[in-house]
């Protein structure tokens, strides 16, 4: 027998795990000419242009799919694989936890050897409409994006190299590859190639599709979906007082651009200036990519420092005042939404209200009980996962 994607699995004849990728494409998708292509009431609707603030039946921005279901299973299970960390005591699930919204619950991530990094792992749900990746939108795709990751002395820690050799070792994945690339290993002594890791590690990530809260049925026409005070919060969301949705813009919640807010650094933390070095922008010093809310009542601590514990104080931060809170010395040049919306308390409690509406985990994939490199799932360094899905 094998393990599957997308439900239950079983042990071998002789008790050892054995895999075989998925045929089907995961849920919220159509196979299409052997293709996995994305379905959703919303690609019925028009473009974002000329929809104003918040519209509801907003159409999306561009995605990516037709990868195929092989390609997004191989994914996934390298995606869980502690065998990509130079030391195997890390996988990409360390830091972006299915049931911590593809965040992990710090406000800076840990990589090998415990180092902490300098900002908080961002949720990959939604990734595949993303036209820039990392906090600073250094990236301009999620290959490129998970070379860092992958490679950095501070996450995982790998090299090409070696990366490479373990899996080109591996009796097991080298027929999960044959079956996700079938044209490239028709060809005798054709072997694994960083390249196809790469692209199956995004197909999965372009799978982590979060459409269908109950804000979603609320905005596809159902309107029982949310309740008075969540539609109030919904309201006050989407007011020209507040502004929250001119950059958080349904119906991905993000508008994806750069923006100055002026969010403290935590404790001790010295100021980040974000996209302005990388871009040689001053304007843009302190500037952070506009993040979706998607699952965010899952993904505390909040900011790119994870600044703010609940959802409650991230929300109080947009009603201090425009600037409050930038170190002195610091002459930043913050953002033309950010102003002084002088919310209530019974207004700040109504928007987490409806931020909790964005909750939708319809379409999380599975998390296998094992991986091809027969290394322990791991959480973090040194952490197993405990408990674990059909895979």
């Amino acid at each position: 027998m094998f393990l599957v994607g997308w439900g239950p699995g079983a042990a071998a004849a002789d008790g050892s795990p054995g895999f075989k990728l998925s045929q089907t494409c995961p849920p919220g998708f159509e196979l299409t000419q052997g293709a996995c292509k994305l379905r959703s009431l919303y690609q019925r609707y028009g473009s974002l242009q000329g929809a104003g603030v918040g519209g509801l039946k907003t159409g999306l921005p561009p995605w990516r799919d037709g990868f195929s279901p092989q390609q997004i299973d191989l994914g996934r299970y390298l995606f869980f694989d502690p065998l990509l960390s130079a030391d195997h005591t890390l996988s990409c699930a360390s830091c972006h936890q299915p049931d911590r919204g593809f965040a992990d619950g710090m406000g800076r991530s840990v990589g090998t050897d415990g180092q902490l990094s300098t900002r908080s792992a961002p949720s990959l749900w939604n990734v595949a409409f993303l036209q820039s990746l990392f906090w600073d939108g250094r990236a301009g795709s999620l290959e490129q994006q998970m070379l860092e990751p992958l490679f950095g002395a501070a996450e995982m820690a790998n090299s090409a190299t070696t990366l490479l050799a373990s899996l080109r070792a591996s009796a097991v994945y080298r027929p999960l590859f044959a079956q996700a690339y079938p044209e490239h290993f028709s060809h005798p002594g054709a072997s694994i190639q960083l390249d196809q890791l790469y692209t199956a590690l995004a197909a999965f990530q372009a799978s982590l599709i979060s459409l269908n809260s109950r804000y979603d049925q609320y905005a596809h026409g159902y309107s029982d979906a949310l309740n008075a005070r969540e539609q109030a919060g919904l309201n006050v969301f989407r007011s020209f007082v507040a502004r929250c949705a001119e950059c958080h813009t349904p119906p991905l919640f993000s508008n994806q651009q750069l923006a100055v807010i002026g969010t403290p650094e935590p404790e001790g933390m010295p100021f980040d200036p974000g996209a302005g070095p990388g871009l040689g922008e001053p304007t843009l010093r302190g500037a952070f990519r506009t993040p979706g809310l998607r699952n965010i009542a899952l993904t505390a601590p909040y900011m790119h420092s994870g600044r703010f514990a609940t959802l409650r104080e991230a929300v109080a931060f947009y009603t201090g005042g425009r600037g409050h809170a930038v170190p002195a010395g610091e002459d930043l040049r913050i953002h033309w939404h950010i102003w002084e919306p002088r919310l209530t308390d019974e207004e700040l409690d109504q928007l987490v209200e409806f931020l909790h509406t964005l909750t939708d985990e319809s379409l999380k994939p599975v998390t296998p009980v094992a991986v091809p490199s027969g290394l322990p799932l791991m959480h973090g360094p040194a952490t197993p996962i405990t408990t674990g899905n059909a895979p």
